[in-house]
């Protein structure tokens, strides 16, 4: 990057792609790793060793537990920070800060990248060391393997012994005791029935008196 004007250069690296945002976070050698791989720097990855060099953490040395490509950043065992409900989050730590006192070798593509021109008996060490962390990565990899089956399987005992346990029966005169009373119902009154046996008297509808015609007393 030719400009020296720190907006400048924030702005090509929050714009740069990831293959080269991704080379940019790179963190020193320690002395002893540069006079055996000839680099002052390289990109920090996961499980690399590293010591802190500034900071509230100065000292610490510990595993990089993750890369946060996008802020530029990395996560290291044992540095957390509090939250204000209490809980403890990791501390991110700028790369520049820190020193690579021990690098991950379990990569092909990055021991390929650090054996150039070296002599043959580093690259026989390189590969040496290599062979070993796999050999840790891999027996690393079976413990946990191992341990989440234990858990598992102890999981389940739980269940089935929580499943298998007998229901205890209550003696007859203590269920009888805890019975609740039968509550009373109170019956309501049914209505009174008419005892009268007298018949019914069907109304009688007077009969109509004969008219007498006009004509008959005329005539008389």
């Amino acid at each position: 990057m030719k400009t020296t004007n720190p907006g400048k250069q924030r702005k090509a690296f929050f714009n740069a792609p990831l293959h080269k945002r991704r080379k940019m976070m790179s963190s020193h050698l320690d002395e002893n790793l540069l006079l055996k791989y000839d680099k002052r720097s390289i990109p920090v990855v996961k499980g690399d060793v590293v010591r802190v060099m500034r900071g509230s953490f100065r000292g610490h040395e510990d595993k990089v537990v993750k890369i946060n490509t996008k802020k530029n950043t990395i996560d290291i065992e044992g540095i957390t920070m509090a939250k204000a409900d209490g809980n403890k989050i990791p501390k991110p730590v700028h790369p520049s800060n820190v020193v690579i006192t021990k690098l991950n070798l379990t990569d092909k593509w990055r021991r390929s990248n650090l054996e150039r021109n070296l002599s043959e008996e580093t690259k026989k060490e390189i590969e040496k060391e290599a062979a070993q962390q796999i050999k840790e990565a891999e027996a690393e990899q079976k413990r946990l393997e191992e341990e989440l089956a234990k858990q598992a399987a102890e999981a389940e005992a739980e269940e089935e012994e929580i499943d298998e346990e007998p229901v205890e029966e209550k003696p007859k005169e203590a269920a009888e005791e805890t019975k609740p009373a039968p509550k009373k119902t109170e019956k309501k009154p049914a209505a009174k029935k008419s005892t009268s046996t007298k018949p019914k008297t069907e109304k009688k509808t007077p009969a109509k008196k004969p008219v007498a015609k006009k004509e008959e007393k005329k005539n008389e």
